[in-house]
């Protein structure tokens, strides 16, 4: 096991590359992305200190089907896959586990299709600032416009949009790719319920 800092925006893991670690993030968040044909990527999940990416190296060889991000400064432990299986191999509980998160994962990916589909970029917008909030330990999320346009699937246009009119109305400070939740009840209320859906799936499977 070895310990590493890395920095926002690095990539972990692409299409098709094989799973060398698993990542235990301590702090932070990383992102998992779809990636279409023609170069383009939309979040489906994230992960932080709640969770685990490549855990089913576990159980076997495992090559990643996204996009892996770090999407703010994280801190992390990582462990060879090789090292990981052999722990894996003997003990239920710890592929037990593995599966679990695997299916955390899928609801995630789910629940974030429908948002995309479904509701209004001003809601998906409340509801990914809350859950990167949450990940980050308080109110304060570095990000630039472009990089949470990205991840929403969205022009980033849309997104200044959003940003001002939430500001504007001082729920939201926002300067330099630093936005910080100044009424986190009024963002959550301007949330849709894709926000709270994710954390009772989430407690309901683990």
């Amino acid at each position: 096991m070895t310990t590493a800092s890395l920095q926002q925006g690095l990539v972990l893991l692409e299409p098709g590359d094989e799973f060398e670690h698993v990542y235990f993030p301590h702090n932070g968040m990383l992102s998992l992305l779809a990636v279409l044909r023609d170069g383009k990527a939309i979040e489906t999940a994230t992960v932080g200190r709640e969770g685990v990416v490549g855990a089913m190296a576990g159980l076997g060889l495992y090559k990643s089907l996204v996009r892996v991000v770090v999407q703010m400064p994280t801190t992390l432990t990582k462990i060879p896959s090789s090292q990981f299986r052999k722990v894996a191999a003997n003990s239920e509980a710890l592929r037990t586990l593995c599966i679990q998160y695997n299916e955390v994962l899928l609801s995630q990916a789910r629940v974030t299709a429908a948002c995309n589909a479904l509701h209004l970029i001003e809601a998906r917008f409340c509801r990914w600032l809350l859950q990167s909030a949450d990940r980050a330990g308080g109110d304060t999320v570095n990000l630039t416009q472009e990089f949470l346009a990205e991840m929403l699937g969205v022009r980033r246009t849309s997104v200044t949009e959003v940003a001002t009119k939430l500001q504007n109305a001082g729920l939201i400070s926002y300067s330099r790719g630093v936005i910080k939740i100044t009424n986190r009840p009024a963002v959550a209320k301007l949330s849709c319920e894709c926000y709270e859906t994710l954390l009772e799936q989430s407690a309901l499977l683990l």
